[in-house]
Formats: structure tokens, C-alpha cells, sequence
């Protein structure tokens, strides 16, 4: 076996996701605990522990203890290499999460015990529908009180629209939560509400074991072999074939600020969950084995560092060895590109790396070269597909505060699009530019952003659209009838594509009856 198939076999690639508040980056933190990887637990919150890393970094979101931008966190645990990407839970982000989830190759659910499911998550579970992904479900906050168990695994099927099967079991709940029944490896976990230490493991033979009694009472032990019962009557079998096609979703219970039944969740998972699969390109399918490098940028990030105004491009790797130093093909410019200081994560920490294999995610320094979407590969044209960018629901102009600075606000504008943050608009009628976002806090993050790191100050002013779209027609002739008749709402996008600018629903109605020609379309992936 080649040195590519071992390390293939090696990694994981998945994404964390859920609501906002389910406790996703709590979660993070604690499996990049047990991966060594940080040393000390509650360091994301807690304002007296700053040399720790965590992974929501940026500073509006230390504000607001909101996750804004996708983190990427890269650990060895036991024999496997794990790459974690946390995604921003808050739904005005939802667009960099949908890119996130074209990166990796599974996915970990986390659900509040008391909320259920909620609407983003609903809205994120479709996209890993669409694309086969495979999903495990952590149901978390188990020391709180909630909802009961049984009633939490209907709620996901009908939800989530999945088959789900629990792989461990918790032992009551909230004040009287006392532990979890672990169905995969047949042990029993004890609860000690601590967050610094890992709870305590009884060895026991099977779940009849006198041993259970001992350690939780004879009626709880006596619920727990009820409710097992019931779910070896109710659930399948776990069918690791049926998960990794997305169809079966193992469950997890436990409490991710307490350090409990994580543990359990991560020895499950590196088992289980699939190794870096193939991805499809417009042109072919690309295996990971391949012996050529292949990779896709699906994220852009600026300011790393607040010190060097500089942008990084994550690059997931598809196949083949990436190496230092070497010369790519950049397809869309058609230019060979040397990387000489291409760096992996861990939180803010990041490492200049020699290689990277499938599965991988590297950084690679960014002065402008690269947008979301572009492919990287040892000379073959490929282009990856499947990044989209969604109409934006809300829009506004930007505007110049301080006319001194109007180049720093350029260069501002620029790279926090080039993140694919929001979209910019050029109005073709009075050349204003507008920007378009998913939601509301995406407007305050740029406005914060261009302040802090780029010292430009804008200020937003109103405009009433209902939606964006582009445009596009076989007949040359429609297309500039249109543009004629709408010349007030057409604007060009940053790769100088044709937008029209819809006030209202009703209007893009009579546009798409009026012009059967002009195709409208939603996404800019067409």
C-alpha cells in the first residue's frame, strides 16, 4: 500500500452544524480537548483564559459569542488525522455554511435536548440530502432539563426527514441526569457535572449486568433495560452501509459543557465515518487516489492576521499530494502558481506545511488571485462545480463616510466579497454599488470590519428591492429589449454578469411573462 491509500484512509473530513445556541462550538472545543489539541476546557467564553485556542477568533464575534466565519481545525486522534470545519450556526450565514458543507465528507448534527429541531437545521439537513452526505446526531445540554428521548427521535425522523438509530442512551435527564448507557461499545458512562474532567467509565458485561443497579439504583436500571428494549423493538439494526449513504443517522446523547458523551460520540464516529470520498467535476469524477494533485477553493478569508492585511484561500484537497513549493495550474487564469508558505490550522494557529492529502484543507496566502470556486491542479483542466452563491433577500447602497479614504474602502469592499460575505452590485442607471446579503448582521459585520481593519467608514442608505437575479437569453435581440425597458433595475455582478433588480415580487412576475426569452435564475451557478 502506497503512502497516499494509508493517509487517505487516515483522515475525516466533517463539519459541525446546527442553531444557533445548540452548543456546536462548545462541542468543537471539547473534541479538540481530547484530540490534545487545546488543554484546558470553557476557554471560548471565558475572557481571563485568552492564550487558549478556540476557534471563534475574530473579534466581533468574541462580542458576540456568535460564530461568523467558518473555522477550520486540523488534529490527530489516536491512529486517524481528524479536520474539523465549525460553521457559523447563525442563519445569516447560512451561505458560507452551504459552501462549507461542498468541503467535507460527513457531517455531526448537534440538536438542543429542549428546543428539538429547529428551522436552520432543517434548512442544512436538505442540503446534506442533496448530496448524499452521511449525518450523526448529538443530542446535547442533557443536564438541563428537556424533552423526553423517545419524543426527541421522532421529532429528528419527521424533521430531518431521516432514519435514525440511537448508538448510546441516556439515563433520565435535568436535575436527575445520571449518565448514558453506551449501545455501540455496551459500557456504561457515570455523570459528575465537571467541566474540566472526563466522567468515569464502569466496565460492564451487557446491559443485565448487576453492576448498572449499583452505580445508578434499581429503578433507573430497571427504565434503562425497558427503554432498550423498546428501541432494539422500534429502531433497526445500525447498518454502517445505510449511514454512509446517507440514509441512517446514528444518535448521540450527552453534554458537551460538561465533557459528557463526547468521548463516546468521537471513538464512534473516526469508526464509522467515511474517508475522503470522490468528487465530481464538470468533466469527470475525481478519485482521492489519483496520483495528481487536484484541489477546489470553497472559502476565502481576510485579515487572518490584523497585522498583515493579507487574505488566505482554504483549498480543500481532492486528490493526489499536495506539496510546497510546486507549480499548479490555476484553471481560471490558466497561469502555474508556486506556494511557498501554504499553511494548515489549528484555530488561529496556523503551520506552513510540506504536503496534504485528500481531505485535507489548506491556506494558502492570498493577494487577489483567487475566488471562490477556482480549481487547482497539476496541469489538467477540471473545474469543480457546485459552489453556489444564493440570491441575497436584502440589499442596500454603501456609501463613502470619509471621502479621504475612499481607496481603503475599495480595497475593503473588494476582499470582504472576494469571502464571499455578501454581493456586490454595480446599479447600471447611476453607477451606485449595493450590496447584497442573506441577512440583517451580515450589513454590521461589514460595517465593523471595514472600520477596524481596513479604517474605512461607510454608511448605508436604503433601497427597496425584493430580489436579485441574473439574467441570460439565446436571443441577443430579447436580451437588450429588456435591458432597455428595465435599464433602471439592471446592474452587473463582479464577474460583469447581467442582474436585474426586481422591487417586488410581483414585478419579477410580469418581467418573466413579458420576456419568455430571458432566462431568470436564482443562483449564480448555471
Amino acid at each position: 500500500m502506497s503512502q497516499l491509500t494509508d493517509e487517505i484512509k487516515r483522515r475525516r473530513t466533517f463539519a459541525i452544524i446546527s442553531h444557533p445556541d445548540a452548543g456546536k462550538t462548545t462541542l468543537t472545543e471539547k473534541l479538540l480537548l481530547f484530540g490534545g489539541a487545546i488543554h484546558i476546557a470553557g476557554a471560548v467564553k471565558s475572557n481571563k483564559i485568552k492564550k487558549t485556542a478556540t476557534s471563534d477568533w475574530m473579534e466581533i464575534e468574541k462580542q458576540r459569542g456568535i460564530s461568523v466565519a467558518t473555522s477550520v481545525m486540523g488534529f490527530n486522534y489516536g491512529d486517524y488525522k481528524i479536520n474539523i470545519l465549525d460553521t457559523p450556526g447563525h442563519q445569516d450565514f447560512a451561505e458560507d455554511t452551504y459552501r462549507t458543507l461542498t468541503a467535507v465528507d460527513s457531517v455531526i448534527i448537534v440538536v438542543d435536548v429542549a428546543k428539538g429541531v429547529e428551522q436552520q437545521t432543517r434548512k442544512l439537513m436538505e442540503v446534506c440530502r442533496m448530496r448524499n452526505t452521511p449525518v450523526i446526531i448529538f443530542v446535547n445540554k442533557l443536564d438541563r432539563e428537556g424533552r423526553d428521548p423517545f419524543d426527541i427521535l421522532d421529532e429528528l425522523e419527521t424533521e430531518l426527514k431521516i432514519n435514525v438509530r440511537p448508538l448510546s442512551w441516556p439515563i433520565n435527564i435535568g436535575a436527575k441526569f445520571k449518565g448514558v448507557y453506551n449501545i455501540f461499545e455496551h459500557t456504561l458512562d457515570l455523570f459528575t457535572p465537571n467541566k474540566q474532567v472526563v466522567t468515569e467509565r464502569v466496565e460492564i458485561t451487557d446491559v443485565n449486568d448487576p453492576r448498572i443497579d449499583e452505580n445508578v439504583g434499581e429503578d433507573d436500571a430497571a427504565k434503562l433495560r425497558e427503554d432498550l428494549e423498546l428501541i432494539e423493538g422500534v429502531y433497526p439494526d445500525f447498518d454502517v452501509n445505510k449511514y454512509l449513504e446517507g440514509k441512517l443517522a446514528p444518535v448521540f446523547f450527552g453534554s458537551a459543557l460538561n465533557t459528557f458523551g463526547v468521548k463516546e460520540l468521537l471513538d464512534c464516529f473516526v469508526q464509522i465515518a467515511p474517508t475522503p470520498r470522490p468528487v465530481k467535476a464538470v468533466e469527470r469524477e475525481i478519485r482521492p487516489e489519483e496520483e495528481n494533485f487536484t484541489g477546489f477553493v470553497f472559502k476565502i478569508h481576510a485579515n487572518m492576521d490584523p497585522n498583515h492585511r493579507s487574505c488566505i484561500a482554504f483549498v480543500k484537497v481532492c486528490s493526489g499530494i499536495f506539496h510546497r513549493n510546486e507549480n499548479y495550474k490555476h484553471i481560471r487564469s490558466g497561469k502555474f502558481m508556486r506556494f511557498a508558505a501554504p499553511t494548515a490550522f489549528m484555530a488561529q494557529k496556523k503551520n506552513i506545511v510540506d504536503e496534504a492529502f485528500p481531505g485535507d484543507i489548506v491556506g494558502i496566502p492570498d493577494t487577489g488571485n483567487f475566488k471562490i470556486g477556482d480549481t487547482l491542479t497539476q496541469g489538467e483542466e477540471i473545474h469543480f462545480k457546485g459552489l453556489p452563491s444564493f440570491s441575497p433577500e436584502m440589499f442596500k447602497y454603501i456609501e463613502n463616510s470619509d471621502p479621504m479614504k475612499s481607496k481603503q474602502l475599495d480595497k475593503g469592499i473588494q476582499q470582504l466579497m472576494d469571502e464571499g460575505v455578501a454581493q456586490l452590485f454595480i446599479n447600471q442607471f447611476n453607477g451606485r454599488k449595493i450590496i447584497g446579503t442573506v441577512g440583517q448582521l451580515q450589513f454590521e459585520v461589514i460595517q465593523y470590519r471595514l472600520l477596524h481593519e481596513y479604517g474605512a467608514q461607510c454608511r448605508w442608505e436604503p433601497i427597496s428591492l425584493y430580489k436579485a437575479c441574473w439574467i441570460e437569453s439565446e436571443d441577443d435581440e430579447a436580451l437588450a429589449a429588456f435591458k432597455k425597458r428595465k435599464h433602471q433595475f439592471m446592474a452587473i455582478d463582479r464577474e460583469g454578469r447581467d442582474v436585474f433588480l426586481a422591487d417586488s415580487n410581483y414585478v419579477l412576475q410580469m418581467a418573466q411573462n413579458d420576456f419568455p426569452k430571458i432566462k431568470f435564475h436564482f443562483t449564480s451557478e448555471f
